[in-house]
């Protein structure tokens, strides 16, 4: 089966202009993920790299990286908190597929090497599909039943101390303006559970790439500016705290309320990078294809300092907040 729906064409959307991308870097420290160690000198996690076929893993990053700068100016802030060691989880924008390479190479670059939750369709793309099994493509295949045990496996990588990215929309966003729609819940059960196994919360970090919707993939040029920030630790300590009462897995309200918080999280950051505010009306719902209006929530970042309540039609942009 398909999916349900297209994404909307680039006309939908402006291109990421060049006075924006300036305002960005007024206040934020901005930097090339197409390069080696783009925040500085870090400590590569080698037991990691050389367990994923290294060599292959290379000639993919260095490809990617070239046709990446090539076609679009990659920016990226955020990426310091992208840990050295153990598990973490990045749930990813996408809102096309710049959304799979640019965080890929930027933690490529920084000396790790997480698992990706991807179709199962990409494996059996003609080249690329090989190179997504060599450097530890996790295969999901969509509408299969076998929601479980794509879950328990994905738990399995982040107990055995390995990273994991997610796309956990499940596919390109049919947000009209391509907002970030509707999460599976399924980013916030592999997080409770493993979380929950490994006794302490896993750092879940939200990764927000915004640009790439305009470019003509067949005359990229003049190259267009591509933003990716990634944001700080989301905490969710909160939702842990029943842990003991949670039987053999977590409470699906949990796993959605936690997916939710990500969602609301991806729209307040791509609401900074776009510098203009998300609809109104509400968030793209791809169950019924239509907008559903903002639950209230509120959740804080890593260390528990500044709450963040995504609600309601003309809320502030993260930098606001």
């Amino acid at each position: 089966m398909t999916s349900k729906g297209k994404p909307s064409p680039r006309s939908a959307v402006k291109p990421l202009s060049d006075e924006q991308v300036a305002k960005l870097a007024q206040r934020h420290h901005l930097v090339d993920p197409t390069k080696e160690y783009p925040t500085g000198p870090r400590t590569p996690n080698d037991a990691e790299i050389n367990a994923q076929n290294p060599k292959a893993t290379a000639r993919l990053l260095k490809g990617v990286s070239v046709v990446l700068s090539q076609r679009s100016k990659v920016y990226a802030w955020g990426l310091e908190h992208v840990p050295e060691t153990g598990p973490f989880i990045t749930a990813a924008t996408h809102v096309t597929m710049y959304d799979v390479f640019v965080p890929m190479m930027s933690l490529f670059h920084l000396g790790r090497r997480p698992r990706f939750m991807a179709k199962a369709e990409m494996a059996h793309w003609p080249v690329i599909g090989k190179w997504f099994q060599i450097v530890g493509m996790q295969p999901v295949p969509r509408r299969s039943g076998k929601a479980k045990a794509i879950e328990a496996e994905s738990i399995n990588i982040l107990t055995s101390g390995r990273p994991l990215t997610i796309w956990p929309e499940g596919t390109l966003t049919r947000d009209p303006q391509k907002w970030p729609m509707s999460m599976k819940s399924g980013v916030g059960y592999i997080a409770l559970e493993a979380s929950r196994r490994l006794g302490y919360q896993i750092p879940l970090y939200c990764s927000v790439t915004w640009g790439a919707a305009s470019i003509n993939q067949f005359w990229p040029w003049p190259r267009k500016n591509v933003v990716m920030c990634y944001d700080d630790r989301l905490d969710y300590a909160d939702l842990l705290a029943t842990q003991d009462s949670w039987g053999d897995e977590p409470p699906v309200e949990l796993a959605q309320a936690l997916a939710d918080r990500v969602r609301a999280r991806m729209e307040e950051v791509m609401a900074e990078i776009r510098g203009e505010q998300p609809p109104a009306e509400g968030y793209w719902d791809y169950r019924t294809m239509s907008r559903k209006p903002r639950p209230q929530i509120s959740f804080r970042r890593e260390g528990g300092e500044t709450p963040f309540i995504a609600a309601t039609q003309g809320a502030a942009p993260a930098s606001a907040a």
